[in-house]
């Protein structure tokens, strides 16, 4: 209730009216005050020096601060580690979602000991690889084909849509990038002159959109989409 904007009296007041717990806004802040110290250690614990992948998403809240609603997000980075465990690396709380905030959150990372990631999942945040690249330059970064798809069916009209995805679903079901490529290719004979700009974001992106061609299916599973991290962040909406 308190991250979510309550004050301490609020809570107190909502306490005593639901439960009839009869909690004092002292008593309350008290609590509060007790859980900060140990947010603040677990957020700037060391880290792993590798981490084999790393997923990176944002939340957006509307906060309740000085008595006025602002727009936050919640930075959130899931690792996995060496042993194939997932790790919540961090969450950082800063102003609307940006590629120079995403810097930042990265260096912190570099800062608390990890010194390389191979493969980093993330969303088509404009700037964010050149953030990646800045503080890990030899991270492969695979772009969400999920968020991809939506993107690039948006503006498609219904009538066409069923038959769109199934020849689209050819390309990033392909077994090697060569054979997507392939696909990509008679993709566009087709419906290039229709809908030539949902094309042009793959060929635009597809350094970023291909890198999970090179291995083998058991990763691809796991790197072509961010769905990891956005079922994570589920249970916090």
């Amino acid at each position: 209730m308190y991250a979510k904007g309550m004050t301490t009296r609020d809570i107190s007041s909502h306490l005593e009216e639901i439960y009839d717990i009869n909690a004092s806004h002292t008593l309350i802040s008290k609590i509060t005050d007790k859980i900060i110290p140990l947010t603040q250690e677990w957020q700037s614990r060391p880290l792993e020096h590798v981490y084999p992948i790393i997923f990176l998403d944002a939340i957006h809240y509307k906060v309740r601060t000085d008595g006025k609603v602002i727009n936050k997000a919640a930075y959130i980075i899931l690792g996995i580690n060496l042993s194939g465990n997932k790790e919540i690396l961090g969450i950082w709380v800063g102003e609307n979602e940006s590629a120079k905030y995403w810097l930042s959150v990265l260096t912190d990372l570099k800062n608390r000991g990890v010194k390389d990631i191979l493969i980093a999942a993330m969303d088509g945040l404009t700037g964010f690889k050149d953030a990646i690249k800045a503080i890990f330059p030899y991270t492969e970064t695979q772009r969400c084909i999920v968020h991809q798809i939506r993107n690039s069916i948006k503006y498609i009209p219904y009538k066409d849509k069923k038959e769109f995805c199934k020849d689209l679903k050819l390309v990033y079901t392909s077994p090697n990038e060569e054979c997507a490529l392939f696909e990509l290719d008679n993709l566009e004979s087709r419906w290039g002159d229709k809908y030539a700009i949902s094309i042009a974001s793959w060929r635009n992106n597809w350094e970023d959109l291909s890198t999970f061609f090179k291995y083998p299916g058991e990763i691809r599973r796991i790197i072509y989409t961010t769905n990891a991290i956005e079922s994570y962040n589920r249970q916090f909406i």
